[in-house]
């Protein structure tokens, strides 16, 4: 890979997604499986260190909130003042998560792991203030992107009628699925698909792997902010569960649920968890 980035945003952040994907499979590769907890703080420390030197580097000029940074998961307060949270004020924030799913990157043969890089623009007019972003799943050798949007998903057809209505695929945390989800998926009538990470769910839901993506469980902004910018892009919707706008560099980081899917189930999901969530 060039040791010069691209210019454009999205395609920096594809870029740097990628970069910190192979330094993270070297480091699986070095440290091996013996000791999770060891590979877990060595991946989140060597991801973190390389995007924040990157970031440092090409674009010194912007901010970052990183969930490995010191205080990242910090609330602004008239108390602490502005001045301790420059992003706040920045007109653009680049917002990562060096290593989203580090349970299942230090546990041998999953590949639902991911890096997420996105660019929150004070002026952009793309959904969500997301000017670009970049989703890497190194353990599947596959970026997805704002700069080259994939293309969107394909409506799935009965496997008996050959028509559309195909049983809905709903992607849930394997470890901490909200509790409700489970009255969801019976009344619209989803088969439950447990995965990792959040941004190996959305890049699912992007390539049509699953048809949605569900969670209240609680969650940062970096948790969502490059695979929703992307997810955009392709023309999913994603919201928050109360069919409200997601937004991001906010006072306090804290995002905690989420709903990405295709368009045309969107009422049907919404009107499900409006039933089950309160």
């Amino acid at each position: 890979m060039a040791t010069t980035p691209p210019v454009i945003d999205g395609a920096f952040a594809r870029w740097l997604a990628e970069r910190a994907g192979q330094v993270l499979l070297q480091t699986r590769a070095e440290l091996g499986f013996g000791d999770p907890g060891a590979l877990k703080a060595a991946g989140d420390k060597v991801a973190h260190d390389l995007i924040r030197t990157e970031l440092a580097r090409w674009r010194p000029a912007d901010a970052v909130l990183s969930e490995e940074d010191e205080g990242a998961r910090l609330a602004w307060t008239a108390e602490l003042g502005r001045a301790a949270l420059p992003r706040l004020s920045a007109d653009r924030v680049w917002i990562v998560d060096p290593l989203d799913g580090t349970g299942e990157y230090a546990e041998e043969g999953r590949t639902d792991w991911a890096v997420h890089v996105a660019l929150w623009d004070r002026r952009s007019s793309r959904p969500h203030r997301l000017a670009g972003g970049a989703v890497a799943l190194p353990a599947q050798h596959r970026v997805l992107g704002t700069d080259f949007p994939p293309a969107y998903p394909p409506m799935r057809l009965d496997s008996a009628t050959g028509a559309s209505g195909a049983a809905i695929r709903l992607a849930a945390s394997r470890s901490r699925p909200p509790v409700f989800v489970s009255d969801v998926a019976e009344e619209v009538g989803a088969q439950l698909v447990p995965m990792g990470s959040a941004g190996a769910k959305i890049a699912a839901v992007i390539s049509g792997d699953v048809d949605a993506y569900v969670h209240a469980g609680g969650q940062y902004e970096w948790d969502s902010a490059a695979p929703v910018a992307v997810a955009a892009c392709t023309g999913l919707h994603a919201s928050r569960i109360d069919g409200s706008e997601l937004s991001y560099n906010e006072a306090d980081p804290r995002l905690p649920d989420l709903l990405v899917c295709r368009k045309d189930l969107a009422p049907r999901l919404l009107a499900a968890l409006q039933r089950h969530s309160g």
